[in-house]
């Protein structure tokens, strides 16, 4: 069985072909169950590794499905781009399409090789239960570093902690235990955070952590925080429009660029280039 794939960068750089995120994307994944999904997510070991399908649900283009190395995603903003950019080329679509994720349908719109997504669904806001203290224990930063920390769902609940400055972004080093206590949603699920910090006006740096068997993961750009970004934005009842130019990857040497814009209602708009890197076929 032969399983046609494309490996993309998302979330590029100034034109830098090998900065941003990682992604595989197969091309057919009819005849796919699960477990061989989830297993060649893991033989490839990329942040995430989507798997496009027949459309199901009325007005979508093609449905997707998106697995971690360890697990699936009901939705992720550099896959959902990525995948957005692929079946473009698949199905002749033109500069929009509508994908069918997990945590419903996604449109996603493209000016050349720049593509935005709006998020799956408005967010929704909770307190975390621990402190702001508690929670800068939690990234190896000094007491009184933290602010308004809160739980974000836009599609997948991450916990997004605002930091003083640039330099503590920087500073930044999580202690998994905490990272398991305190990332964790009070729902249940996996431990991610978001840390970040304005640099200048419509600028920010953030890093996205995760825990992965007991070991801290750092992603390189993480399209699913950045629109929990804007919801934060909209549960603190920032001004809006808000616009931002997202760095992220600088300290595990792939840089990325995301775009975010929250306009007036509730759309919350995350963008950026995708490179497609090469092609070739598994043998199963």
């Amino acid at each position: 069985m032969a399983l046609a794939y494309r490996i993309l960068n998302v979330f590029t750089v100034g034109g830098d072909r090998l900065s941003g995120n990682p992604l595989c994307v197969f091309e057919d994944g009819r005849g796919l169950d699960d477990a061989t999904m989830q297993a060649l997510a893991r033989q490839l070991n990329l942040s995430e590794t989507a798997f496009l399908l027949p459309a199901g649900a009325p007005g979508a283009t093609a449905r997707v499905r998106i697995f971690t190395p360890s697990y699936e995603m009901p939705f992720a903003g550099h896959p959902t781009l990525g995948a957005a950019h692929v079946v473009r080329s698949l199905q002749d679509t033109g500069d929009r399409v509508t994908l069918e994720l997990k945590a419903g349908p996604v449109e996603v719109r493209a000016a050349r090789d720049r593509w935005t997504l709006r998020a799956a669904k408005v967010p929704v806001a909770r307190q975390p239960e621990a402190s702001g203290d508690e929670l800068a224990c939690m990234l190896g930063l000094p007491a009184g570093s933290v602010g308004r920390a809160l739980w974000i769902d836009t599609g997948v609940e991450q916990l997004v902690v605002p930091v003083g400055s640039p330099e503590l972004v920087r500073a930044a080093r999580p202690d998994p235990a905490r990272l398991d206590r305190h990332g964790r949603p009070p729902a249940g699920g996996e431990a991610m955070v978001l840390a970040w910090a304005a640099v200048a006006p419509r600028q920010a740096l953030a890093r996205f952590f995760s825990l992965e068997h007991g070991a801290v993961l750092e992603d390189p750009a993480t399209g699913s925080a950045c629109a929990n970004l804007g919801g934060w934005f909209v549960a603190t009842g920032a001004p809006r429009p808000v616009l931002f130019s997202v760095s992220q990857g600088d300290a595990v040497g792939r840089p990325s660029r995301l775009g975010l814009a929250v306009g007036d209602g509730e759309g919350i708009f995350v963008s950026g280039e995708v490179v497609e890197l090469g092609r070739g076929s598994f043998e199963l």
